[in-house]
């Protein structure tokens, strides 16, 4: 198991609603031994003119997962935020909800890198993404 301290989808949540990923409709959905699951809707908020689902909404969708994850991670004494992130979309999704999974790369002392996938409503691919994470320790 990869956690230091155990996710609690019902404060997750409840936090996330208070901000830019509660407006987009993100919910973490499940923990499992070593990721976490969450869905996005593909509606007016998470789409572009054309109707498609945004590149930006499933680079955010793939952030707040790898980010939720990577803080539950580290112990007490540490937090986790943010270096890179790249996203490749590799299907369009017009409607239903997307589903992505963070998966853990490489956990390390000082950075970690975490896989994220997001599936169309039928488990098809629709883009996949990596993010580097920098682990800060908070008396720094």
């Amino acid at each position: 198991m990869i956690w230091k301290s155990q996710p609690n989808l019902e404060e997750i949540n409840r936090i996330g609603g208070r901000c830019a990923v509660g407006h987009l409709g993100i919910e973490v959905t499940e923990v499992g031994t070593d990721f976490l699951k969450g869905t996005m809707p593909v509606d007016h908020r998470t789409t572009q003119p054309f109707g498609l689902l945004h590149g930006g909404a499933s680079a955010m969708l793939a952030e707040t997962l790898a980010s939720i994850a990577a803080n539950h991670c580290v112990d007490a004494r540490h937090f986790c935020v943010g270096m890179e992130i790249n996203c490749n979309h590799v299907r369009s999704v017009r409607e239903g909800e997307v589903v992505g999974t963070a998966t853990p790369l490489h956990l390390g002392r000082s950075s970690q890198v975490w896989d994220i996938r997001i599936e169309d409503p039928e488990g098809r691919l629709a883009a996949i993404s990596r993010m580097t994470i920098s682990v800060i320790a908070r008396d720094a």
